[in-house]
């Protein structure tokens, strides 16, 4: 890598990729049964507070991440 913003571009595609992959491979499938005409509404209800909660997760990893390589980038 070149500098600081190309390795927190880099590390912001890798999440990106991994966590679409992730909400794909093991959040989709989840399907809840036995609730008659409430089952869709609670699953998609689930899925997107899952969903929230991993972009909320994301953007505290990626300002900690940021705030890393720059206060390393300006002790420097």
């Amino acid at each position: 890598m070149k500098g600081p913003i190309f390795l927190y571009v880099f590390i912001m595609w890798l999440m990106i990729l991994g966590g679409g992959g992730l909400l794909v491979v093991t959040i989709a499938p989840i399907s809840i049964q036995g609730l008659g005409k409430y089952d869709e509404f609670l699953d998609s209800g689930i899925k997107a507070i899952i969903a929230v909660f991993l972009v909320v997760l994301w953007i505290f990893i990626m300002s900690k991440i940021k705030n890393w390589i720059f206060h390393k980038q300006i002790r420097n």
